[in-house]
């Protein structure tokens, strides 16, 4: 049974909505794909210049694209296999650039550990991600988990607005990686299902 903490996707009108909206100005969702990784870079320099507050405001805008692109593919008939994967290795680059900026803020203060818990989010971000795409490779279905990648963008959003970096790294860390061992126990169990 699919475990979901937040809503994947806004609803199907709304959804349309948009897409039809911004795909009548001329904008692609390659476009917009890209320009949501830019502004990621943004937060990520925000955060090595110390400045939490505006880095949560412009990762939570920029993080909230990842909702339109796949709105405009549809609504203007672009969705394309090379689209899907453009979208989604921004997506895991962006993540890992604003998780590694929070390393380089632990490091700057001398916070050897937070640094530490950062890389092993960013590790268990792309593990995640990882075990989705081998399950997609194998033919199986891998949209489940306890900590996706909208969970961890909401949080990280929180420890960002509310100054709880340190807290909210060590719980991504945590839960991304278990997270991708949930994963690696469900492929096993599907693989050996379809054997």
């Amino acid at each position: 049974m699919p475990v979901t903490l937040l809503p994947t996707r806004l609803p199907r009108g709304i959804q349309d909505g948009i897409g039809r909206t911004v795909g009548g100005l001329g904008i692609t969702p390659n476009m917009i794909s890209l320009f949501g990784f830019f502004g990621n870079l943004a937060a990520a320099w925000l955060i090595t210049r110390e400045n939490l507050l505006a880095a949560g405001i412009v990762y939570v805008v920029f993080s909230a694209l990842d909702l339109v692109d796949g709105a405009v593919a549809r609504a203007t008939g672009s969705a394309s296999p090379f689209g899907a994967v453009f979208d989604a290795v921004l997506d895991r680059a962006s993540e890992a650039i604003v998780l590694a900026a929070c390393g380089w803020y632990f490091s700057e203060r001398g916070e050897q550990i937070q640094a530490a818990a950062a890389y092993a989010a960013i590790f268990g971000s792309i593990a995640v991600s990882y075990m989705r795409a081998r399950a997609e490779v194998m033919g199986l279905s891998m949209r489940d988990g306890l900590f996706r990648r909208q969970e961890r963008v909401a949080l990280l959003t929180i420890g960002l607005l509310f100054n709880a970096l340190t807290v909210v790294v060590a719980v991504l860390a945590l839960l991304a990686n278990f997270t991708a061992l949930q994963r690696f126990w469900m492929l096993r169990g599907g693989l050996r299902e379809e054997a």
